[in-house]
């Protein structure tokens, strides 16, 4: 079985003067991926000064810096199979920056070669380009810069991108994964090959008001990675998973994020930016931080691949004979049905739930080893040691807060 992938992303190293203490800190916490946007060393707000008085752009300086990052990222042996082209901000009023994005990207494309890695994340050019050609002006743009990916063997994923209007976000270019899905299988079919893939930004699906579980359902296999950050439907910001509740509960639907991709069986990468986050904090505190957003990956991981994970098995049994093993039932039952379901609590053996009959976990000691028990419990930890004292090889997880849609 194919495992999601998790990244951290290298914007949250948000010092680059003090880079090697921040990559210690990502390593220190178990990750082992980094996604490198390339953005930390050629911001928005740089781009957005191009020739001005203020200073320039200058080509050498990614690859320079690059080269210093990629050292410091190797003494720690991270992996960077994904890159981030630098990106305009979605208010910018640069119009004449489109030359100069398409040689930052063909640089990018140098970058990822460098550092071996397998993806980009690329922005579609927006700014300047009136509704009526933006297909046309990014249909050149990118089979241009398809045609380089493909001899580097390089995967371009597009992302969707919010557009600013009288001073609020709107859908902007890629946003429509109906027409994002003809772009990329346009794309994919004049080249040949899967050169195009799609990585979707949950922060910006969220400043537009869109279904992110029915978004990742229709791109299907063409969603290659999801950018995995939090804000609060206003402004745009990367902040950490679940931190943006507030009275009225989470202005993210990570519910519906999480039930898309279990349902479409996502096996791409899942890339965790927090930098907004991390500034929030005392440089004496940032280091606490870096756990903790491990900890939301994992989590991720484990709630979109709870299916998957159960129907690998060809016959099941449940632990636990309370709510949890009703939801159980409910969303799982006819698809992957127990043949009955156990518990500790003595009192409860004989009687039956949803049509299982409860038994005492003794009888555990001789199912087939072909068989998954399923914990249906919050007390995950006790449970697993008790069925592998016993002698239990197959242990899976179930969890019924975040519940696929009917």
């Amino acid at each position: 079985m194919i495992s999601m992938q998790v990244s951290l992303s290298a914007m949250t190293v948000i010092d680059l003067k003090a880079a090697k203490k921040y990559i210690q800190y990502t390593a220190n916490a178990g990750f082992q991926k980094i996604m490198l946007d390339l953005g930390l060393f050629c911001s928005g707000h740089a781009l957005e000064n191009y020739g001005k008085n203020t200073g320039a752009v200058e080509q050498e300086e990614l690859s320079i810096c690059l080269k210093r990052f990629l050292e410091q990222c190797g003494e720690k042996t991270f992996r960077i199979d994904t890159m981030r082209t630098p990106h305009l901000a979605w208010n910018t009023e640069r119009t004449d920056l489109n030359d100069l994005m398409f040689r930052i990207a063909k640089e990018s494309i140098q970058c990822c070669e460098v550092a071996g890695s397998r993806n980009l994340i690329v922005q579609p050019l927006f700014s300047g380009i009136d509704k009526e050609s933006v297909w046309q002006e990014n249909y050149s743009y990118l089979l241009e810069l398809g045609h380089l990916a493909q001899q580097s063997r390089i995967c371009l994923l597009l992302e969707n991108q919010c557009r600013n209007m009288n001073g609020h976000f709107v859908r902007g270019v890629c946003s429509d994964v109906d027409e994002v899905a003809q772009w990329i299988d346009a794309l994919n079919e004049a080249l040949g090959d899967e050169v195009f893939g799609f990585c979707l930004d949950t922060a910006a699906c969220n400043l537009c008001g869109q279904d992110m579980g029915e978004m990742v359902v229709i791109l299907e296999k063409r969603l290659r990675s999801v950018l995995v950050r939090e804000c609060d439907g206003l402004y745009e910001s990367s902040r950490l998973a679940f931190t943006g509740m507030n009275s009225h509960g989470c202005g993210m639907d990570w519910a519906g994020l999480i039930c898309g991709l279990r349902r479409m069986e996502f096996d791409g990468e899942l890339i965790v930016d927090a930098h907004d986050t991390l500034r929030g904090f005392s440089p004496l505190l940032r280091e606490q931080i870096y756990p903790l957003m491990k900890s939301v990956a994992d989590y991720f991981v484990w709630q979109i691949e709870i299916e998957r994970k159960i129907k690998k098995y060809s016959a099941w049994i449940l632990f636990g004979a309370g709510q949890m093993c009703r939801n159980y039932m409910a969303c799982y039952g006819r698809k992957y049905p127990p043949a009955f379901t156990c518990d500790n609590d003595a009192g409860l053996w004989g009687s039956f739930v949803c049509g299982l009959e409860v038994k005492s976990p003794k009888v555990l000691r001789q199912i087939p080893q072909d068989c998954v028990v399923i914990i249906c419990n919050t007390y995950y930890k006790e449970i697993a040691k008790q069925l592998r004292d016993m002698g239990v090889v197959n242990i899976e997880t179930f969890n019924d807060e975040y519940l696929p849609r009917r």
